[in-house]
C-alpha cells in the first residue's frame, strides 16, 4: 500500500532538483540543501530510520499490530 502524505516517495514535498534514486543519497542531498523543503516523510520514517519500505506501508515481512513497526500509533501508520 503506498503512503498517501508522500504518494509513494518517502518525502514530502519532492525537489525536482534531485535527481538521486537510493533512498541513502536522497537522506543525504537533503541535509546538504539550504533551500528545500523537502524531507523525510514522517509516516514512513522519522528522519533515522524507516518503519518499513519508504513509500511504503504493510509489507508482507512486517508485523502487525503492537509488534509492528506502527506500534507506536496502534498498529496504524499515520495516513490511515
Amino acid at each position: 500500500m503506498n503512503c498517501e502524505r508522500c504518494d509513494g516517495t518517502g518525502f514530502i514535498d519532492w525537489d525536482d532538483r534531485c535527481e538521486l534514486d537510493d533512498v541513502e543519497e536522497i537522506v543525504e542531498w537533503i541535509g546538504a540543501q539550504s533551500d528545500t523543503d523537502m524531507c523525510v516523510c514522517d509516516c514512513c520514517g522519522d528522519g533515522e530510520y524507516w518503519y518499513g519500505e519508504p513509500g511504503r506501508h504493510y509489507g508482507n515481512d512486517d508485523r502487525m499490530g503492537k509488534d509492528g513497526p506502527y506500534a507506536y500509533n496502534g498498529g496504524l501508520c499515520e495516513c490511515h
